[in-house]
């Protein structure tokens, strides 16, 4: 039941160096995690505007015409 072997020290020692020192802090990770799944949102909704205007634009005056091209159509014919 002795001492730790090297594998645990070196398990100890990267532990230790990720949450106190070096450029890969915790905080800094989570912070840019945050940040990117801030701007995936983001990017979603601008997606989903953007389809809804092309959606708009297209179905709002070409719908507006078929109907007007349809009714003329039904007049003609009576």
């Amino acid at each position: 039941m002795g001492g730790l072997s090297i594998w645990h020290w070196i398990i100890v020692g990267a532990v230790v160096f990720i949450l106190f020192g070096g450029k890969f802090k915790i905080s800094d990770v989570m912070g840019d995690v945050a940040k990117g799944i801030k701007a995936f949102k983001k990017g979603m909704s601008e997606d989903e505007a953007a389809a809804d205007d092309a959606k708009k634009s297209l179905d709002g005056p070409a719908s507006e015409r078929r109907a007007l091209e349809s009714d003329k159509a039904d007049s003609t014919k009576i």
